[in-house]
């Protein structure tokens, strides 16, 4: 379907590959990962449009390939009226008026028979690659695998954000291309609409492939891992778990031989500098063979040491502002609050447009508290932060005392995002160049970003930078909306890490189950209009049973606490441990999925 040989391609910043190589077969669902900024979304552009490129290698395409393309940012006309069934027939639509519309031709007087029936034929077979005879009953089954079957009548305008992704992913299903290329469609998407892409993806029968960094996605629904990481690609045929227990049995074998390396070449060392002294001591000719034939054996040891730029993969260093234990004195604020310690107290909060959005929410967030704000897409979440963030709503109170912070500023500041970093750091207090790139490496951002506009940055690139900017301020209460959108992997473990060990306050809007799950001490759950405090025991329960596998969850929780351990013994060379780690590891993997 897709073969790629030998591909080099770089930027005027850095160089994004070196000479990979990799195939997609015919029917394989296939899994893009990697860190942020290694160029997944460039690679997949390349892919669809290689005559836009100037590079080394090639990128070879089936003749009959047909791509179809889900980027991950979906942009919505709100002037659209049609209905979710008009939205997903107007192709098939297009091309009946179109063969009527030849057909007409075909029969007037003065026609151009063999050219109309060129054209007529075209569209014939247009058809009937995209099944169009029974487009009707595919959407509707289409839907149906969704879980969308009540919105078939619903006017497209009126659909959540994450509803409309799936329509747009549903919509080039529908058209049977050969290849279907979906760049982090599961984005912003809630509980619901991830399980619902889980389904969608798993009832395709084409070929696929998927840029994600969603873990449920990549342990659910891909038989094919294709790893982007400095510059290189590591290709697998088996699902994700599969590659994470590969990797670290490759990686304790390679630290094993590295260690045994390590020995030799001091013993090597060691050998060339006691015949160095001999040669100084006398004139010999045969010493000073055996000097130089020591040392090339030293070069080539050197020279081989593994170098594998798939198994140490660097985690982003993530800290959010450091404060001290005592935020604010209790006793100060005392008069100031009918509780000394809340942060944000929301009493009797509403929110309205044509229909009510929100009503009768109340809630209060103490000093400490970290609380996840979780609930459907369109169900008033957005609104609410936006004048929790504004502060001027009767009903909504910070404490005066306290300094707050939003993570998404840069994404709602048009402006903002037309600088370049280097002036955004600026803007921030970071004015030496110095502290700039320490930050920048901290962050695993390149040197060279500073002189790219942030609108330019990819989206874990964007989201890394809005961390750091954060990590550079002394807010006591942190707002973060989607902190881990967009985020690698390795990302979301380190944001995890900074929030548990962060000691002020944190409202969490969030659609990363991990992220609410691990970190957050209660659930703000929105639903039925307003909003109820959840205990997160509680909360983990009422998803296990609404949305996911229960079993699969704690399994995926064991597999996460492993391969920490795993870490942990590799940085003590305890091998033994590791080894025996790795076994449970794969012993577990094996049980389920």
């Amino acid at each position: 379907m897709i073969k790629v040989e030998k591909l080099s391609y770089g930027v005027p910043a850095k160089e994004l590959y070196e000479k990979i190589s990799f195939t997609i077969e015919r029917g394989q669902h296939c899994a893009l990962i990697g860190s942020n900024g290694t160029g997944k979304s460039t690679l997949v552009d390349m892919i669809m449009n290689p005559e836009e490129y100037l590079y080394d290698g090639k990128i070879i395409k089936a003749d009959e390939c047909r791509i179809g393309y889900a980027s991950q940012f979906s942009v919505r006309d709100k002037a659209q009226e049609c209905t979710v069934f008009q939205y997903l027939s107007r192709r098939f639509v297009e091309i009946e008026k179109e063969i009527a519309s030849v057909c007409e031709k075909m029969a007037a007087e003065d026609a151009n028979l063999e050219e109309a029936f060129e054209r007529y034929q075209a569209l014939l077979d247009a058809k009937e690659a995209m099944d169009g005879d029974n487009y009707e009953s595919n959407i509707r089954k289409q839907l149906y695998v969704a879980g969308l079957t009540g919105i078939e009548k619903t006017k497209v305008s009126q659909l959540s954000g994450g509803e409309y992704k799936l329509l747009q992913i549903m919509g080039e299903m529908l058209l049977s291309p050969n290849l279907l290329i979906l760049d982090e469609p599961d984005v912003f998407l809630d509980f619901g609409n991830l399980n619902s892409l889980t389904q969608m993806i798993n009832e395709y029968k084409g070929t696929m492939l998927v840029v994600t960094h969603n873990r449920y996605l990549l342990n659910h629904c891909f038989n094919k891992i294709l790893h982007l990481e400095n510059r290189d690609l590591q290709e697998f045929d088996g699902n994700y778990t599969e590659y994470r227990c590969t990797i670290l049995r490759e990686k304790l074998r390679l630290k094993i031989q590295n260690l045994e390396e390590q020995e030799e070449i001091a013993r090597t060392e060691e050998m060339v500098e006691i015949l160095r002294k001999r040669a100084t001591l006398m004139v010999n000719p045969v010493i000073g063979k055996s000097v130089n034939a020591k040392q090339s054996q030293l070069d080539r040891l050197l020279a081989r040491q593994i170098k594998a730029p798939f198994i140490e993969v660097r985690e982003p260093d993530i800290t959010l502002p450091q404060l001290p234990e005592d935020i604010f004195d209790a006793e100060e604020h005392a008069s100031k609050s009918s509780e000394p310690d809340a942060v944000l107290t929301v009493q009797d909060y509403r929110a309205e447009f044509d229909y009510d959005l929100l009503q009768n929410v109340s809630f209060t967030l103490h000093r400490g508290e970290k609380a996840a704000l979780v609930g459907a897409n369109g169900t008033g979440k957005t609104t609410l932060v936006r004048d929790i963030l504004k502060n001027s709503n009767p009903s909504i109170s910070i404490n005066k005392e306290t300094t707050y912070a939003c993570l998404s500023q840069l994404q709602t500041e048009a402006e903002a995002s037309k600088k370049t970093v280097e002036e955004t750091l600026l803007n921030a207090g970071v004015a030496d160049k110095t502290e700039m790139k320490k930050l920048l490496e901290r962050y695993l951002l390149p040197e060279d970003v500073l002189i790219q506009r942030v609108c330019d940055l990819s989206g874990g690139e964007e989201n890394l930078l809005q961390i750091a900017l954060l990590s550079c301020s002394n807010a006591e209460f942190l707002i973060l909306d989607e902190p881990t959108s967009h985020l690698d992997i390795y990302g979301q473990m380190a944001l995890e890490q900074a929030i548990g060990e962060y000691k002020g306050t944190i409202l969490m809007v969030s659609h990363d189950f991990y992220l609410v799950a691990n970190c957050a001490d209660f659930v703000l759950l929105v639903e039925d209009n307003t909003i109820r405090r959840v205990r997160g025991r509680n909360f983990r329960k009422m998803v296990y049973e609404k949305y996911f596998d229960s079993a699969y969850l704690e399994i995926d929780k064991k597999k996460q606490e492993l391969e920490t351990a795993i870490t942990e013994a590799f940085k003590r060379d305890d091998l033994v441990k590791a080894d025996k780690l790795c076994a449970e590891l794969e012993e577990i993997s094996n049980t389920r999925g």
